[in-house]
This record gives C-alpha cells, structure tokens and sequence, in this order.
C-alpha cells in the first residue's frame, strides 16, 4: 500500500482547490501519511496561498522545501 499521495492543483481555481483538499482528506486511507500537493507558483499564487493556509485536524504540519510549486501535508498518525 502507499505511504504518499499526490495531489495536482493546476487548472483549478482557489475554491475548486479548497473542495478537492477537503474531499481528499475526508476519504484519506489510514496508512496515507503524506500528501504531495503541487500547486505551482509561476502563474501567480492564489493557489499557493490556498495551499499553505489550508487547515485540517488531520494535518500534523505542512513542509515547504525548496520546489516552490509544491506543498507536502506530515498526516497525523492515528493511535
């Protein structure tokens, strides 16, 4: 089984991205423990900001590394 996710945001808007988020973390398997989103940054950064102010109880923190066109969600494990 997985251990990550990938979601890709392009072509939505803020709001569709939001919806899709909310969706996929409603359905996440319980063995999901990343989630890669790619938002990208270089047509401007609606989604970006949608992405990083995104708050969930699942989400356990948020990793911005050096590829700024993406997101990765640490999912808290369930005990």
């Amino acid at each position: 089984m997985p251990y990550a996710i990938e979601i890709d945001l392009h072509g939505h808007t803020s709001e569709s991205a939001r919806k899709l988020l909310t969706d996929t973390m409603k359905k996440l398997p319980k063995n999901i423990r990343e989630i890669n989103v790619i938002h990208g940054y270089r047509g401007g950064t609606a989604l970006q900001s949608t992405v990083r102010n995104f708050k969930h109880p699942k989400i356990e923190r948020k990793i911005i590394g050096l590829n700024h066109g993406s997101t990765i969600f640490l999912i808290k494990t369930e005990p």
